[in-house]
């Protein structure tokens, strides 16, 4: 949304400004791809102007001189859309100055929505987020998918066309908000773009606009999360596994501030799906050791999970598989591998499967097992760093066999 040039104005400033002006002016009427246009000539024109002639209040600025395009793109027009220039006449900036901080927060919050159309396939509810609400350029996002920057721009145009005729002035569905957060967040953990960052921004902005407990959930993960992230590769950019992870490096100020967040969340009593991983994350992050993790509470959590859903073998595998670690961690080896056995038919092709069958082998002692497993996970990961992660997993379990 944000181009170079413009970005070097006042990049967070204008960031934050851009979802506020483009949901005032959707929430008004205006179509999403015209008035996202109209707002980037806004912001050219400011980026001639604002230098020797700043706004008192830029965000009444370029609402003001968005709609100006918009009524001037309208007006050459044919003459059924001249009705439509009375309706949407000029606002005067006293009236957008005089905002308050919640109506800002709405307006994030209804450009969420927006964005996030359940007629909008989930790549495009991302990428168009990201555009929309994150400001990031398309350039941006493709680096981020490691897409073209040609594709994603189609991908970009095809949402906001789907979304030409649609209401955009009714409540959506904040499930899909929140699923959508988090496929950002996830995406950023192998992106050239700080999405998890990103993502976290967002997440607080919602947490604002909405009392609802899973979305504070979902935040506390984002940030249990994002907290270990220094210690997640090492000097040479190789993954480093949570149970070899120098503790040191994590973020205590931000794992503080998930469970705060976390804890804020279930005093509402309503516990969801990013409540319980949230939770899961937190003792995880408790752990002065790996030896000192609280497995026994970890499965305990699981079990919550994985209850959420009426069949959660296929509903939620990747629950089910987490849930067979903990077991593991708790029962004891051979009781995690049946568990994952349970998931053979819907997961036995992927590589994280076998990824955790190895995991539970080498944490049973049958090394050879382990290694085997290791490698038919890297045979399947297509990840580069990921399936380069787990040949050395193997090689490490072929190098422990006893001689």
């Amino acid at each position: 949304m944000i181009d170079e040039p413009t970005r070097r104005l006042d990049e967070g400033a204008l960031r934050a400004l851009v979802p506020r002006v483009l949901a005032g002016l959707v929430r008004r009427g205006e179509d999403f791809d015209a008035a996202e246009d109209a707002l980037q000539e806004a912001l050219l024109e400011a980026l001639r102007v604002w230098p020797e002639h700043p706004p008192r209040d830029p965000r009444a600025w370029l609402t003001t001189v968005a709609t100006r395009r918009l009524v001037d793109a309208r007006r050459s027009e044919a003459a059924r859309h001249r009705r439509e220039e009375a309706t949407h006449a000029e606002p005067q900036p006293a009236a957008a100055a005089s905002a308050s901080a919640s109506e800002e927060g709405d307006d994030t919050l209804f450009l969420l929505f927006c964005c996030c159309h359940p007629d909008l396939a989930p790549a495009s509810q991302v990428a168009l987020t990201l555009r929309a609400v994150g400001g990031l350029s398309t350039r941006e996002i493709a680096d981020a998918f490691y897409v073209p920057e040609a594709t994603m721009a189609q991908r970009i145009s095809r949402a906001k066309r789907t979304l030409q005729g649609r209401r955009l002035d009714q409540p959506g569905d904040l499930a899909v908000v929140l699923r959508v957060l988090y496929l950002v967040y996830a995406t950023g953990h192998a992106g050239r773009v700080d999405l998890a960052g990103e993502a976290i921004r967002l997440a607080r902005q919602l947490t604002l606009a909405t009392e609802e407990p899973e979305a504070r959930g979902l935040l506390a993960l984002m940030l249990l999360n994002h907290a270990r992230l220094p210690a997640r590769v090492d000097a040479e950019g190789r993954i480093v596994t949570l149970d070899r992870q120098d503790r040191g490096l994590w973020d205590t100020r931000e794992i503080a501030e998930g469970v705060r967040v976390l804890q804020s969340a279930l005093a509402r009593g309503r516990p969801g799906r990013y409540q319980v991983e949230a939770a899961i994350a937190a003792l995880h992050d408790d752990a002065a050791s790996a030896e000192e993790t609280d497995w026994p509470q970890i499965l305990a959590w699981y079990d919550d999970l994985v209850a959420l859903t009426d069949d959660p073998v296929r509903q939620d595998p990747a629950a089910v598989l987490g849930r067979a670690v903990a077991v593991g961690h708790v029962l004891g080896a051979a009781a995690g591998l049946r568990e994952t056995d349970r998931l053979r038919e819907v997961l036995g092709e992927r590589h994280r499967w076998h990824a955790v069958r190895g995991h539970l082998h080498e944490l049973g002692g049958d090394l050879p097992a382990a290694a085997t497993a290791y490698a038919e996970a890297a045979r399947r990961a297509t990840d580069v760093a990921e399936r380069d992660h787990l040949v050395r997993q193997a090689a490490r379990a072929r190098a422990a066999e006893p001689t």
